[in-house]
């Protein structure tokens, strides 16, 4: 009989369901296994550490490079490092310095010899191909995932280019600057190159957003040499190596660190400046440390020009190819002046407040603390000769537009948030431009902020205070009554402010110091201070703080600070013309005319609170009589408020007063508002007094607004407009009289100096 399978249902054995039953399960175990192992692999693979490579080609980039090597280096679970050295590191005639980077420790994987000799243009292009032909092998057998490369040099050039044709993601460092050489454009050209960056300044990071360079790949971290040489500063045994270098007879701040290197798109010009720099270096006859210069086109020249001078044999001279960079810090921080046109003296030496002068074009362009002194023109013997005339044995207050002191925890950072799993192609932003100041948050967001001092008679206080006029710290001390004591608490607490700064995510741009007395902010001296605060007179405040900190300081006395809190702050925001009232424990105050402070030629002019209105009025603390500050100041009203207590006029029912508390001037206000006569015409009289010398300043400056400060602000405010109105001239009775609404006016008129001021200038 024939069958039909095909027509015939036929049901499978048991035996089969179950195999394929356990077919099933076995394959889908398989894939829940392989899967969980795959996922197991990427998250081996988003944390294996980090390969970065670091590429140092000179002396000069191996100062900035190596705190980030060390960086790097520390943090063995993040990172591993390679070091590959090229460049001028590994010619004797520039001193063999690659053997210095292995006195610090580090493992050299690969040396380049990468110069060919000759020191002119044509030795600079051959010298990159050198480098573009030997590069190769060794970023194939490193792998790195990050190359770091510095600056602006040739060598640093042949370094991006290969390693952007390879594929591998590069970090340039102090890319955005501009110095008015050929170096600019190698510096840009490497930035075009490089997918990330790490800048030193704000103007830095605008050049490279305006370069169109992505926002969110830019770090302004400052220069990383700053961390190494703010710490390294206060050496014990600076003066060892000041004499190690020049003689035993050197005194510190009495020689000169002399550093000129060629300018390679004007060669014969740069060779002219060198000898006339040379010229006026001996006639000043002063002990002077020179470096010779680099391996730029040129170079050979100018070391021809130094030897028919006689210089190496001159006793005055001490001619050398290379310094440690530490040693070299400390114979820069303690120099009389520093000459030539290094970028060390526009950026490194400006942390110390080392005087410079800067010679011809190769850094213009730069931005530099007021220490530089700039000859663009050094046409003249006579014209370097007046330069070093001027600064030699100068100090100037320390300035930080480089950096801070803490460049590579920003860059560690920067470096760890870098996914290596984002496309390899590097994009441009394209105009519009971002706003540079809203910076990745994932990398670093820093608010620009300042240190303010308030100098009280009763406490001392310090708060950060940041770009917006927030308070984001505050801290308060009595005040010592010793000069020593007091010195060395403001500068406990700044340092204790600064810590905190770091942790508060606050940049700090410098110091702001307001205190009672007469001040010359110019010199940042205290010259007559309050009876409040003794020992406080002819008292340097910046030279201390800014040695001590390392940052710019400025110092003004407390009502001018108020004014400029009013004008930065308050009420004085946009007006032009205007004056501030401090009614407190004296009278004090401020005056804005056309945006400006005005301090009088002897810094007198705003004694608000010594302008007479009676001749024959009661005795105030200044010596004279009749001031406003006698009739209408806290001291002033708690003097009458006394002599009523003891002649038992002061009390009327129903105001409360403890037998054991002492009178102030609130139980006399206390005392009129419940209708106490006496106590309302020592008021009136208190309120007409200032009245009639708000008037006088009416009538003197004419500012277009009045802004009463303090705690008996709000009392005086109705009075005083009323007096203004019954007594002043037609043309000044409705200029309005207004009640600060700032809570402290002195700290914030502290840090508006440091917000408002730079510390820049350009000769």
């Amino acid at each position: 009989m024939d069958m039909h399978l095909g027509s015939v249902q036929i049901s499978p054995h048991p035996l089969n369901i179950w195999k394929a039953q356990e077919q099933y399960f076995l394959r889908m175990q398989r894939n829940k296994e392989k899967k969980s192992m795959e996922k197991m692999g990427e998250s081996n693979q988003c944390k294996r550490k980090l390969r970065v490579c670091v590429a140092t080609c000179n002396r000069a980039d191996y100062s900035k490079l190596a705190p980030i090597m060390s960086g790097i280096k520390s943090h063995p679970e993040d990172f591993e490092l390679e070091v590959v050295v090229l460049g001028s590191h590994l010619i004797d005639d520039y001193g063999n310095t690659f053997r210095m980077i292995e006195q610090d420790d580090f493992d050299i994987g690969s040396k380049l010899h990468t110069i060919v000799r000759g020191e002119d243009e044509a030795a600079m292009v051959e010298s990159v191909g050198l480098a573009l032909v030997k590069l190769p092998d060794v970023i194939q057998r490193l792998k790195p995932d990050i190359l770091v490369v510095h600056g602006d040099r040739f060598d640093a050039l042949a370094l991006a280019t290969a390693a952007a044709l390879m594929n591998i993601r590069i970090l340039h460092l102090e890319g955005g600057e501009v110095s008015g050489t050929i170096d600019d454009s190698i510096r840009h050209a490497i930035s075009k190159l490089a997918h990330y960056h790490a800048c030193c300044t704000r103007m830095a990071e605008q050049h490279l957003i305006a370069m169109c360079e992505d926002h969110s790949r830019i770090l302004l971290a400052g220069c990383p040499s700053y961390d190494k040489l703010l710490l390294s500063h206060h050496r014990e045994d600076y003066m060892d190596i000041i004499k190690s270098w020049l003689d035993d007879k050197v005194q510190e701040g009495d020689y000169i660190v002399a550093l000129q290197h060629p300018v390679t798109t004007n060669i014969q010009h740069s060779i002219k400046i060198y000898g006339l720099m040379l010229d006026a270096l001996i006639s000043f006859n002063k002990k002077t440390l020179i470096l010779f210069p680099n391996i730029d086109a040129g170079s050979k020249e100018m070391v021809r020009v130094m030897r028919r001078k006689g210089i190496e044999q001159h006793p005055n001279f001490r001619a050398v190819k290379h310094i440690p960079f530490e040693q070299f810090i400390q114979l820069v921080s303690h120099a009389g002046c520093m000459i030539g046109n290094s970028s060390c003296g526009v950026r490194e030496a400006g942390a110390f407040g080392t005087p410079v002068i800067n010679l011809g074009t190769r850094q213009t362009g730069r931005e530099t603390g007021e220490n530089v002194l700039h000859v663009r023109d050094a046409d003249t013997h006579n014209k370097i000769y007046h330069a070093l005339e001027l600064q030699f044995g100068k100090r100037y207050p320390c300035s930080k537009i480089y950096g801070d002191g803490n460049a590579v925890p920003r860059i560690l950072k920067f470096l760890r948030s870098i996914d290596l799993d984002e496309p390899l192609q590097k994009t441009f932003c394209f105009p519009p431009v971002k706003d540079p100041i809203s910076q990745d948050i994932d990398h670093i967001l820093e608010t620009q902020s300042a240190l303010a001092v308030d100098l009280g008679g009763t406490n001392l206080r310090v708060a950060i205070v940041c770009m917006r006029g927030t308070i984001v710290k505050k801290y308060s001390q009595p005040n010592p009554k010793t000069f020593e004591a007091r010195m060395e608490l403001i500068l406990k607490m700044c340092n204790d402010a600064m810590r905190d700064a770091v942790g508060l995510n606050c940049r700090i741009l410098g110091v702001g110091v307001s205190t009672g007395g007469r001040v010359n902010p110019q010199d940042g001296v205290v010259l007559h201070s309050t009876k409040l605060i003794q020992e406080w007179s002819s008292v340097d405040l910046r030279t201390p703080i800014s040695d001590a900190l390392h940052l710019p300081v400025w110092v003004d006395n407390d009502g001018n600070c108020a004014a400029l809190a009013e004008r930065k702050f308050g009420h004085g925001k946009g007006v032009e013309n205007f004056v501030t009232v401090i009614t407190g424990t004296g009278i004090g105050g401020g005056i804005i005319h056309h945006n400006e402070l005005v301090h009088g030629s002897t810094f007198c002019a705003a004694e608000l609170g010594h302008i007479m209105v009676s001749l024959e009025g009661p005795e105030c603390m200044c010596g004279s009589r009749g001031c406003i500050e006698a009739y209408a100041s806290g001291m002033a009203l708690q003097r009458e408020a006394k002599k009523l207590h003891d002649e038992d006029l002061l009390k009327v029912e129903g105001m409360d007063m403890k037998l054991s508390e002492p009178i102030t001037a609130a139980h006399l206000i206390s005392a009129a508002k419940m209708g106490n006569s006496k106590a309302d015409a020592v008021l009136t009289k208190a309120a007409t007094a200032l009245g009639v010398g708000i008037i006088n300043i009416l009538h003197i400056v004419n500012p277009s607004q009045v802004i009463l400060s303090g705690v008996l602000a709000s009392y005086y405010q109705a009075p005083v407009q009323h007096v203004i109105s019954q007594r002043a001239l037609f043309s000044v009775q409705n200029i309005k009289v207004v009640t600060s609404d700032l809570e402290e006016p002195a700290l914030l008129g502290a840090a508006s100096m440091v917000l408002d001021y730079a510390t820049r200038r350009i000769y």
